[in-house]
């Protein structure tokens, strides 16, 4: 505008002006960041794009050329280029590969004045890294992996590890192992360590032995768990990799090995102590095949009932089984190896003791019977049944019955195992009898046939019309609180007593008896006999055997004592005085230590008596006593020749058959 400067008007109307200010090429290109970083598959095509980068310039846009950009790659040819336009990189070279080189580092250059000498520039850094793709297929290092295991490895048990190598990482290194041959698919397994890609072998069966099969040779497969199919089918090898494993087996010194496992052996409850029950077997299946012993662990076999042969595994019974005391015996049979006590198995037994029919069925029960006085005749007065301990195979069926014909009551089998006692009269009389015994006989029907006789007590009561009892007899029912079984028990305790007394005065009476002990005279020992009769001199030889005397050594040597009555015969042989021996103490000796290890000897001092004339002499026998059985005349010229000793002997005998002679 224009104003008079004295007086302020406004001279002239307002006039605007419009400036413009040209732009010159002062300010560089500038990126947003000063590094990038970006990732490319490995492998990608050429031209894969893989980031774009741009950079600004404050100069005009519209005005010549301070603005236009052009980009251009200072740094990472021949990997990568760039577009001069946009900036976007883009790989240049085909199949980069991760494995050899994963890290690239590129720099960008954006220029204005559309790149012409004198433009101003700036530039920024990429950081390039190759993403990994599965294109490297797992390889054993080692064609051939040796391990070793104990032949006692147990199911699970991990033998050793085989590790593949991936040049690939994270997911696309990830590896699973599998056994190609069936034969190693039957014994072992393989699983994969996650965190470490090995292949861990493990047993599968408890078939390791060594005595069997002391190797194991299998062939492991490794593959990608991930496969690209891009790169399945490359002209490089397969991919995948196999190798060979070898096991080898070593010998462990094992405990014996039982045929079964357990043992079920069934014997009958009637077997007498000492018979065969069944044999167990166990072997030591190692190479050296020791012996093995067998015992039985005491605290499965409290009671001892059964015994073991250390050495063949025979099982018998030490007492009688009894199948009502204990159906089943739980035992343990332990086999030992002799030359390693501590290599030891143990194997159940479980014996059945099988049934016998050796009990006799009884009353079920204790019965309280009653007869009203004022019954009639036929008429129920009590139903009974029967049990017994055995079990036999198609069940009980038992069979009632009298022993005798009873001319007040009668038995009635429901042929369902209880029977009916029915009257057979009226007119019961308490004044008459106030109790009946009536025995019952029960039998089974198996084999072979139990029955026994239980007797039922039947009490005479009065009763109302109603048959409800109103009195019985005080000492019937103080008998019938006794059991039958009680009153036998007590009946037998006084029978025993009364044998006991009898047989002591006997015993006595006996004792105080002057007999001769020895009776025969065909027994060995004098026969001491008393009489009052003049004898016959020498030549009378009724009263004793002679024979006897002179020749000891023919006594019966399988004669028992007759002083008392052996419970058991055994034979006991006596043995012939020595000839050697002409001691009458040692002789005695002999016999008495026969009598004391007598088995049939009395359990009280007795009398023995003894004959013995001696071996023998150079001069035989003198006696005459068989002198009159002799033929001819004998000579005693030589009684002279034995010296003073016998001359007394030698002028009787030769005196006398001098006078003979005359």
């Amino acid at each position: 505008m224009v104003v008079d400067k004295r007086t302020n008007k406004t001279l002239e109307a307002d006039t605007e002006f419009n400036i413009k200010i040209h732009d010159i090429n002062d300010n560089e290109p500038k990126f947003s960041k000063d590094i990038y970083f970006a990732s490319v598959p490995e492998m990608s095509d050429v031209g894969t794009s893989v980031i774009q980068v741009t950079a600004t310039d404050a100069d005009d846009q519209t005005y010549g050329n301070s603005a236009k950009l052009v980009y251009s790659i200072l740094q990472g040819q021949p990997y990568f280029s760039v577009d001069s336009d946009n900036g976007t990189i883009r790989t240049a070279l085909p199949n980069m590969d991760r494995e050899t080189k994963e890290n690239y580092q590129v720099v960008i250059q954006a220029k204005d004045m559309a790149g012409q000498m004198g433009g101003l520039s700036g530039t920024t850094t990429v950081s390039i890294t190759l993403s990994d793709e599965n294109d490297s297929p797992p390889r054993f290092a080692n064609h051939t992996f040796r391990l070793s295991t104990l032949e006692s490895a147990e199911v699970g048990a991990a033998i050793g590890r085989i590790k593949a190598n991936d040049a690939d990482v994270g997911r696309n290194a990830e590896m699973q192992y599998s056994i190609v041959d069936r034969d190693g698919q039957d014994i072992f397994t393989i699983i994969t360590d996650q965190n470490t890609q090995e292949g861990i072998i493990r047993v599968k069966k408890v078939q390791l032995d060594y005595e069997r099969k002391k190797t194991f040779s299998f062939k492991v497969e490794v593959t990608n768990t991930y496969l690209d199919p891009r790169f399945m089918y490359s002209p490089n090898p397969p991919f995948k990799d196999d190798a060979m494993v070898r096991v080898t087996i070593e010998d462990v010194d094992e405990p014996p090995v039982f045929s079964r496992n357990p043992y079920i052996i069934e014997v009958h409850e009637d077997t007498a102590a000492g018979s065969f029950v069944g044999v167990v077997s166990a072997k030591d299946l190692d190479a050296d095949n020791n012996p093995v012993k067998y015992s039985i662990d005491r605290h499965t076999d409290l009671e001892r009932l059964f015994n073991i042969d250390s050495v063949n595994g025979t099982i018998t019974t030490l007492k009688a089984l009894d199948r009502e005391m204990s159906k089943w015996h739980n035992i343990s049979v332990v086999a030992t190896e002799i030359s390693n006590p501590r290599q030891t198995t143990r194997v159940p037994v479980f014996i059945r003791v099988l049934d016998v029919n050796d009990n006799a069925p009884e009353f079920a029960m204790y019965y309280e019977t009653f007869v009203c006085e004022n019954v009639k005749s036929g008429q129920l007065i009590q139903t009974i049944s029967a049990v017994d301990t055995d079990e036999p195979l198609v069940g009980h069926k038992f069979v009632f019955s009298m022993s005798f014909s009873n001319p007040n009551f009668t038995i009635i089998d429901n042929e369902d195992n209880t029977a009916r006692i029915i009257t057979r009269r009226g007119g019961f009389s308490q004044r008459e009898m106030n109790a009946y015994l009536l025995p019952v006989v029960i039998s089974d029907n198996d084999y072979p046939i139990q029955s026994s006789t239980s007797t039922l007590t039947v009490n005479v009561c009065a009763c109302d019309s109603g048959g409800n009892v109103q009195s019985c007899n005080t000492e019937a029912l103080l008998s019938a609180g006794l059991s039958t079984g009680a009153l036998v028990a007590i009946l037998l305790c006084v029978i025993i007593l009364l044998m006991i007394v009898v047989l002591f005065a006997a015993l006595r009476r006996q004792q105080r008896k002057k007999e001769p002990l020895i009776i025969s005279k065909e027994d060995v020992r004098d026969n001491v006999v008393s009489y009052n009769d003049e004898g016959g001199g020498e030549e009378d030889t009724q009263a004793f055997d002679i024979g006897t005397l002179r020749n000891p050594e023919v006594m019966d040597a399988n004669k028992l004592r007759r002083d008392i009555i052996p419970e058991m015969l055994f034979p006991f042989g006596r043995t012939s005085p020595i000839k050697d021996n002409a001691d009458v103490r040692d002789f005695i000796h002999g016999r008495l230590h026969e009598n004391d290890s007598d088995p049939t000897a009395p359990p009280y001092d007795s009398l023995a008596t003894y004959a013995y004339e001696g071996s023998g002499s150079l001069a035989e026998s003198l006696s005459s006593l068989e002198s009159g059985a002799t033929e001819g005349d004998q000579e005693y010229d030589y009684l002279s020749n034995w010296g003073p000793a016998f001359k007394k002997l030698a002028d009787m005998y030769i005196g006398k058959d001098t006078e003979r002679e005359t």
